[in-house]
């Protein structure tokens, strides 16, 4: 299986270094982005103000970009730290949280990818059909159309980045390679913030794998086996969120060997 090998490695490697993950994370899932984050082994650090964030950024291994909660100050803090850990060979993650449900959101998004060296663009299904260039997919943050990999490798060639479309299935492409992954569950389309949640622990294996397919896969990977596991606890949506947190914290490498669904098109 692919990545069978890789997989418990990054991960011993990603809790033994503790990378540090510099969030840019909306106020809604601040507090669960921090608790995945440090559930699956890295170091969380949430700031925006424009005072730090360009040290904070040249000083972190990835840094993560959510769009969530915007505002013009955000904006401009975005767009130093971005600069910043380009200038510094700072792999950054960008989620274009509620692209395409208005016109601001996707022009902010969009700015971000022209001055900033963005590695992974991650949203969902209606936010990536957004950038590619479709409307009407987004409802408020939530998506109300699926995309195929079609959207993924068109964003991953426009913007040269590791694109990856969240939803049922799973799309992740460079515009060369084609990864499809087929874990998860559908209770976390009723946890608020679990896309953000799925952007920490995608961003912190990126903090220790430069290759950001294989990143984003393991990442991913990750984060839908704990829901998996978690899901067998609980069938509800609050108590399902704990086992979430609780299985990223116990999650091991045999997890992955042993449930990973994942699926490379040649």
């Amino acid at each position: 299986m692919w990545l069978s090998g890789e997989f418990p490695r990054d991960l011993k490697i990603l809790r033994d270094k503790k990378p540090l993950v510099h969030h840019f994370m909306n106020f809604v899932a601040m507090n669960d982005a921090a608790n995945v984050t440090l559930a699956i082994g890295a170091s969380p650090i949430m700031a925006h103000a424009k005072e730090e964030v360009e040290e904070l950024a040249s000083k972190a291994n990835v840094l993560y970009i959510n769009i969530g909660t915007l505002d013009e100050y955000w904006v401009e803090s975005m767009i130093i730290a971005g600069k910043a850990a380009s200038r510094n060979n700072v792999p950054i993650l960008l989620d274009p949280v509620g692209a395409g449900a208005t016109r601001y959101r996707t022009e902010v998004v969009k700015r971000i990818l022209n001055e900033a060296e963005v590695s992974v663009v991650k949203g969902n299904g209606g936010e990536m059909l957004a950038l590619a260039g479709v409307a009407g997919g987004v409802k408020g943050v939530d998506s109300i159309a699926n995309a195929t990999m079609d959207v993924a490798v068109k964003i991953a060639e426009e913007y040269n980045v590791t694109a990856v479309v969240t939803g049922p299935w799973d799309y992740v492409s460079d515009g060369k390679r084609r990864i499809i992954v087929k874990n998860g569950t559908p209770l976390l389309q009723y946890v608020t913030g679990s896309g953000c949640m799925v952007g920490s622990v995608i961003a912190s294996f990126m903090a220790i794998n430069r290759d950001f397919v294989k990143a984003s896969v393991e990442g991913l990977v990750a984060f839908e086996i704990a829901a998996e596991k978690a899901e067998a606890k609980s069938k509800a949506p609050g108590t399902f969120k704990q086992y979430l947190i609780d299985e990223l914290f116990n999650l091991t490498g045999d997890d992955y060997v042993r449930m990973a669904k994942v699926e490379v098109i040649q």
